[in-house]
């Protein structure tokens, strides 16, 4: 078993409302590895991250993707962070990743800036969203087989454009 899709990208790319648009249309079940972690743990992310630590966190999500990339034979979601651990990337070979990129208006619109993320609760979440999306950006694209702009698109239209990327077609033409 493997995911059909697996989706990666900065906070505001639309993963999970996309994810979920995708699983709908190709009829396979969704997920997203912040909701494995959070159902394992029995707490929020915002909680573990308070209470163990971001390198606690990462640990299981690690664990998370691991088990959902053996597992899960739908469409999975990975948070924003999750391709940072090496083992996360090492683990992503040879799968359909689909990068959904924003870019820093639109991500920070999509989240809001009073936001309940961890990485991005600060003084400046503006600069602290840039500064993740200046760090991310290259290992989004190492790790992905397709990139998909979502700036200036409805969920609908990326759920088209990624369906489109995964196209046997679209593999062969090295897309």
């Amino acid at each position: 078993m493997s995911p059909v899709a697996v989706l990666i990208g900065p906070p505001g790319a639309g993963k999970s409302t996309v994810g979920q648009l995708l699983a709908e249309r190709l009829g396979v079940p969704f997920t997203d590895s912040d909701t494995i972690v959070e159902t394992q743990q029995g707490r929020a992310i915002s909680d573990i991250f308070l209470s163990d630590g971001e390198a606690a966190f990462r640990v299981m999500e690690r664990e998370a993707v691991a088990g959902a990339l053996a597992e899960h034979d739908g469409v999975l979601a990975l948070g924003g962070g999750a391709p940072m651990t090496e083992g996360v990337r090492a683990d992503l070979d040879g799968h359909p990743v689909v990068f959904l990129a924003v870019g820093l208006a639109a991500g920070v619109r999509r989240v809001g800036l009073s936001t309940a993320r961890p990485l991005l609760a600060g003084v400046n979440p503006r600069a602290t969203f840039s500064a993740l999306l200046q760090e991310r950006l290259p290992v989004y694209r190492a790790v992905a087989r397709h990139e998909i702009a979502t700036d200036d698109l409805e969920p609908e239209a990326v759920a088209d454009a990624v369906l489109a990327a995964l196209s046997p077609e679209a593999d062969r033409a090295g897309r």
